[in-house]
């Protein structure tokens, strides 16, 4: 690894402040990249649970069942650090736990095992769209000030879905009335052109990482590739920043990162 994937800048934490996102390029290394792909790839067949397949999620151009065509592709392995030790050892990497602590404020930075913490596995064919949204929608703790990283196995690109961000979006208040039903940015109203024409995709390298806010609105399109796209996704907050009681979030315990 290059001493610039190694070497932290001090300007990147207030990138991150200002824009909500920041990327760090080459942080995972060629041969870890080698084994997360190839215990990916035996998950996948024969197909090692749980697993969320994308009938199940509702977005834009996923089987509406499982008996339809393309029905059992699957959209997510869930449970990666339990899953194996490589992806444990990916999550817990000491470079992503330095950019942490330097975007985050804090040594104190737990993984959660309710949200994220799977792999993408966006199949060529029947991927589905996910349209914009913020992932603190689906998530319950005392302060909106969680950071997730998107780790990319592969290159990703417009062809295969890569993710696109609107910068800054997650300093922005944004109402109710401005999200549909189900907590997406409505791209109806004309009070949300001026966030839509601020997006960015965000097109990643092989062991690029990309580091972004919980507020941060964000897309993806389906993958019009014909290979697989494999992507790890973990969450992390400070350990003072405690999951509400009773909620989906307090289900499994974080995991400190010491």
């Amino acid at each position: 690894m290059s001493r610039a994937a190694t070497q932290f800048s001090h300007f990147e934490p207030a990138l991150f402040a200002s824009k909500g996102y920041i990327v760090r390029k080459g942080l995972i290394s060629p041969p870890m990249i080698a084994e997360l792909k190839s215990v990916t790839e035996h998950a996948l067949d024969p197909l090692i649970g749980p697993v969320e397949f994308e009938a199940e999620v509702g977005y834009p151009g996923a089987p509406e069942t499982r008996d339809a065509s393309g029905g059992d592709t699957p959209r997510r392995l869930l449970h990666a650090y339990a899953r194996d030790s490589v992806f444990a050892g990916l999550a817990t990497l000491q470079s992503i736990r330095n950019t942490l602590v330097a975007v985050m404020g804090t040594e104190d930075v737990h993984l959660s095992q309710n949200h994220h913490n799977c792999v993408m596995t966006k199949h060529p064919g029947y991927s589905s769209s996910t349209s914009w949204h913020q992932d603190i929608r689906y998530w319950s703790f005392d302060r909106a000030e969680l950071v997730s990283i998107w780790c990319a196995f592969g290159n990703e690109t417009r062809e295969n879905g890569a993710l696109s961000v609107i910068p800054g979006s997650h300093v922005e208040n944004v109402e109710r009335g401005r999200l549909d039903r189900d907590l997406f940015l409505r791209t109806d109203l004309e009070e949300n052109q001026n966030l839509l024409e601020r997006q960015k995709q965000v097109e990643l390298d092989a062991g690029d990482v990309l580091f972004f806010h919980c507020r941060l609105f964000h897309a993806a399109g389906r993958n019009e590739s014909d290979a697989i796209k494999f992507s790890a996704v973990f969450t992390y907050h400070d350990g003072n920043n405690h999951p509400i009681p009773g909620t989906r979030s307090e289900r499994y315990p974080a995991i400190p990162l010491n």
